[in-house]
């Protein structure tokens, strides 16, 4: 059976590239404007799993997508990284000479900045989807309007790309989580990763004896982010992703863990995402 696939985002867009290299390409997207439908969906049943954006090598977290998280009951199961490459499109026939503006995700606009402050007279249009922004070329047959996406985006939407790989960075890329209601079966785990979230207390030491248990154990901590607790001045809560290489070192820092956090919950434990392109 197809199985239908949250998305933030449209059809052409980096999650749908990163959803059909994790899944397959036999799959139904189902778009959300927002990463609150996302989880929406899949907490109503109305798609199998969920692909959510958590971070941009250059751009760096997507802080808000970390608290609805946390807010959340699902599940992380896997993640994907994509390197990103922003492509500048135009309907058939038009050339750079012809733009006036440039229309985009305002996070695109931002890895390409470097490139667009070359073309000073462009003016540029915040948009909330790359993929929706070159589908409106096509809709309102915008001749004198740019838009930066990927090639998937200018393919399903029969554009031309006067200019690839914008993106300042070339080295461009974002990571995935996926999500579901239920957590990944256990035994079908070979590299290991989990994610955390747990609270400590404002006092010197305690976040140091938290890390001191990670460190202990072996294992590597790949990512720590603190964010403040609403209500509570100058507390704050962290997620943290761990690199295992057994589910007893996992459990042995667990225990570790417990009597020096509050709410400390195991958010997913998945196998480590793999580097895709396109």
């Amino acid at each position: 059976m197809t199985k239908k696939i949250a998305i933030q985002g449209f059809e052409g867009s980096f999650h749908q590239i990163s959803a059909e290299n994790y899944f397959d390409k036999e799959i139904e997207i189902v778009p959300c404007a927002t990463f609150s439908e996302v989880v929406k969906n899949i907490t109503q049943g109305k798609a199998d799993s969920g692909l959510m954006a958590i971070e941009n090598s250059s751009a760096g977290s997507i802080l808000q997508n970390y608290d609805l998280l946390q807010r959340s009951n699902l599940y992380i199961t896997g993640e994907i990284y994509l390197h990103i490459r922003q492509h500048l499109m135009m309907l058939p026939g038009g050339s750079k000479e012809d733009i006036k503006e440039v229309h985009s995700h305002p996070m695109a606009l931002l890895q390409c900045r470097q490139y667009l402050e070359k073309n000073t007279d462009w003016r540029l249009v915040e948009t909330e989807d790359t993929a929706l922004s070159a589908k409106h070329l096509r809709q309102y047959n915008a001749k004198h309007i740019a838009a930066i996406a990927s090639d998937l985006a200018a393919e399903l939407y029969e554009l031309d790309i006067v200019e690839k790989d914008i993106n300042t960075e070339k080295k461009n890329y974002t990571r995935f989580l996926v999500l579901n209601k239920k957590e990944k079966e256990k035994d079908s785990m070979h590299d290991h990763k989990a994610s955390l979230y747990f609270q400590v207390e404002n006092e010197a030491g305690c976040l140091g004896e938290v890390l001191n248990c990670i460190g202990e154990a072996g294992i590597n901590l790949s990512k720590l982010q603190s964010f403040p607790i609403p209500g509570l001045e100058w507390q704050y809560y962290f997620h943290a992703d761990l690199e295992f290489s057994s589910l007893e070192q996992l459990e042995e820092v667990i225990d570790c863990m417990n009597p020096l956090t509050k709410k400390l919950r195991i958010l997913g434990i998945y196998n480590k995402g793999v580097t895709v392109s396109r």
